[in-house]
């Protein structure tokens, strides 16, 4: 091979060695921190005060709360009424976990209407409804099993 070649093909793995090491630390920021939201989600730009979360209608035989049945984190729960619910290791989660395979943001649970739905929120491990892997918004009632991690939790009365 010619020392051109061999000057271009070490320059290439260069490149790559490096876009490889930045998707990393990209990934354990983001792991660490959790995403960015934009100011425009934050209400800064329109000035108005963001809108209180839409309380969902309460009915007999709806649920009420959220429950950890299995894992480390058992027995603790969050109130439907203050949906939507994040769950994950990061502190601003409504259900805080301490699993190895629960991101910082991993899911919410939120209300539409009279129905709930839990949502990944792109997490490396996944969500699982029963044993289904969801991609997105997904129906849940009472006594669902939400698996995330090593973690299962219920909507319950």
């Amino acid at each position: 091979m010619s020392e051109l070649t061999l000057f271009l093909i070490r320059i290439a793995y260069l490149a790559i060695l490096w876009i490889f090491v930045l998707s990393a630390i990209s990934v354990i920021r983001s792991d660490m921190f959790g995403a960015r939201v934009p100011e425009a989600a934050r209400g800064a730009r329109t000035g108005k005060a963001p809108k209180p979360p839409k309380q969902p209608s309460r009915r007999k035989g709806a649920p009420t709360h959220v429950l950890v049945t299995a894992g480390s984190n058992t027995g603790e729960r969050a109130e439907l009424d203050q949906a939507p619910i994040l769950i994950g290791r990061g502190a601003d989660a409504a259900i805080r976990l301490d699993d190895d395979y629960v991101s910082t943001r991993h899911a919410r649970i939120a209300a539409s209407g009279d129905q709930w739905f839990v949502e990944d929120l792109g997490s490396t491990n996944g969500t699982y409804v029963g044993t289904v892997r969801i991609t997105q918004p997904t129906t849940i009632s009472l006594g669902t099993q939400v698996r995330i991690g090593k973690t299962v939790l219920e909507l319950r009365k």
